[in-house]
């Protein structure tokens, strides 16, 4: 690499800003038993498909923000584990109209209640649907991922739980 390459590439690595951290929340229920279902909402901008998202907020743990974050743009509430399933990164345009790398670290919440009244009602829309059908929908391969993955998990979860439920001979 002659030096004026190496310089080039140098100062273009000084100018590219790190990803912006957000939390998300893959919303989730099982109804019937074993049907699980996946909330997915579209973006206010762009109209694709997502899951609630958001910067982070004083005082809050990632995992509460994406608690909260489902209940202002979604209008769900319920149990949202600590632990996060993984991340995903997207572009987003910002307000100024700088375009920005954003890093999503996601977190499982179960719903156990719909808000009749929320935030950003009327903004989006909101659909539940199959694991298999989010992750058609979403543009972010490693959203993707993260629905297929986290579906294999629940599936795992409920036939454990399922196999507990069977009285022994």
């Amino acid at each position: 690499m002659t030096l004026l390459a190496r310089l080039a590439s140098d100062v273009q690595l000084m100018f590219r800003r790190p990803p912006r951290q957000q939390y998300g929340a893959l919303c989730y229920r099982v109804r019937n038993g074993d049907k699980l279902e996946v909330l997915l909402m579209t973006s206010r901008d762009t109209g694709r498909w997502v899951i609630p998202k958001g910067w982070p907020m004083n005082g809050k743990c990632a995992h509460e923000v994406a608690a909260q974050e489902a209940m202002e743009e979604a209008g769900v509430k319920g149990s949202v584990e600590m632990e996060t399933l993984g991340a995903y990164t997207y572009p987003k345009v910002l307000r100024d109209g700088v375009r920005v790398s954003c890093k999503v670290q996601v977190y499982p919440l179960e719903v156990t209640g719909i808000a009749k009244n929320f935030k950003e009602k009327g903004e989006r829309t909101i659909e539940w649907v199959s694991f298999d059908e989010a992750a058609g929908r979403v543009r972010e391969p490693e959203l993707r991922h993260l629905f297929l993955a986290f579906k294999r998990k629940l599936t795992d979860r409920l036939s454990a739980k399922a196999a507990k439920q069977i009285p022994a001979e």
